[in-house]
């Protein structure tokens, strides 16, 4: 298990916890495997300029009204949403998710179990370019605010770190 600080850990039965300024712990959201269909897929834009900068204009169109501008979770429509908005800003959150898990995720969006959240699905309205460019630009949210992202840390199918820590 990969342990950031004090403030962040991942639960033994893979759920994403994020300890409160109190030291009690909240549940913020699950991360789960991807199925099989998406497990092994690799963003084939990864690291490309123009589709990080695509990828920003889709997340400002579409996103921003409940991600907020730098991903935190903290846009104008997330405060009446049961669960909240993921902190796409988290690099050590994302650093555990596959680029599968997240094309999974934004492709089936989050009114499916476990997740039950209000996050649209946008296999429909975004093409699958379009779905990997706003990928591309996610994971840079957390390379702006201090954890990298780089190409030398993968993730295996289950979300694991399969580079050397």
């Amino acid at each position: 298990e990969h342990v950031a600080d004090d403030d962040e850990h991942v639960a033994d039965d893979g759920e994403h916890v994020d300890n409160t300024e109190d030291g009690s712990s909240s549940m913020e959201h699950e991360h789960v495997a991807a199925p099989d269909e998406f497990a092994s897929l690799t963003n084939p834009l990864s690291g490309n300029e123009a589709a990080i900068a695509s990828g920003q204009e889709i997340f400002a169109t579409n996103c921003v009204v409940c991600h907020g501008e730098t991903g935190k979770g903290d846009g104008a429509a997330a405060v009446g949403l049961d669960p909240k908005p993921a902190d796409l800003s988290d690099g050590m959150m994302l650093s555990r998710l596959s680029d599968g898990y997240l094309y999974w995720r934004v492709s089936k969006g989050g009114m499916i179990d476990p997740f039950n959240s209000a996050m649209p699905a946008w296999e429909n309205s975004l093409t699958e370019e379009q779905r990997w460019q706003v990928i591309s630009f996610i994971r840079t949210l957390a390379d702006e605010n201090g954890m990298g992202m780089g190409d030398e840390e993968h993730m295996d199918d289950d979300g694991e770190h399969s580079a050397d820590e």
